[in-house]
């Protein structure tokens, strides 16, 4: 049983959720949906049987398929965006802070119920909406990656800007080909090997200031 078909089990028959406890049941139903049949192939009617709702339901709070999906995105674009400058702020320690940024990637990958699909393997990238949401939480990240590279190394922002696309790219990449291929490495110390790695790069800029770290 889902966490949505017990929250109803455990509801009396009668009760009416507030619009937003509804909205987020139905988000729910719906992540679910997409992330097991892709956006072409999932229904309305699939998804408000997942959530246990009737279809004008769900309707009253999202006129479409596509206005759901793209409520879903803005909800885990958002939730990657966060949790990519929580691990820049995490620390002054730079290497520490290059680990804190992979361990987020791959925390995204493994933990958000499979939403990762949605933000970087969507069946839905040619429509114009979808693109420019995953193409702005890709700068977003990056931009947040650029500040810290572009203030401790003093390297000029277009240079700054290109290694912390590489690094965002190369994080989330690698951490979709770990949980796909169902690596036996355990995520710690997955993220410690990636960090060696992107380390052992980033580290040859010498901080800004100084002679090296």
């Amino acid at each position: 049983m889902t966490a949505i078909e017990q929250t109803e089990a455990a509801r009396p028959r009668g009760t009416r959720l507030p619009r937003r406890a509804r909205r987020n049941q139905l988000l729910g139903a719906a992540q679910e949906v997409f992330v097991a049949q892709g956006y072409h192939a999932a229904a309305m009617d699939d998804i408000a049987e997942r959530a246990g709702v009737s279809k004008p339901v769900l309707y009253q709070h999202f006129p479409g398929k596509l206005d759901l999906y793209l409520a879903l995105l803005d909800q885990h674009c958002e939730s990657l965006l966060q949790s990519v400058r929580t691990a820049l702020a995490s620390t002054t320690d730079n290497k520490l802070r290059v680990a804190a940024t992979m361990d987020a990637y791959f925390a995204y990958v493994e933990n958000e119920g499979g939403a990762f699909r949605l933000v970087f393997e969507s069946d839905l990238t040619n429509e114009a909406a979808v693109r420019e949401r995953v193409d702005r939480v890709t700068l977003q990240c990056a931009e947040a990656i650029c500040e810290v590279i572009a203030e401790d190394t003093g390297l000029p922002r277009d240079e700054a800007m290109l290694l912390a696309v590489g690094l965002g790219g190369y994080s989330q990449v690698v951490a979709r080909y770990w949980l796909a291929s169902g690596s036996t490495v355990p995520r710690d110390k997955a993220v410690e090997l990636l960090t060696s790695l992107a380390w052992r790069g980033i580290a040859g800029f010498p901080l800004h200031g100084t002679e090296g770290h």
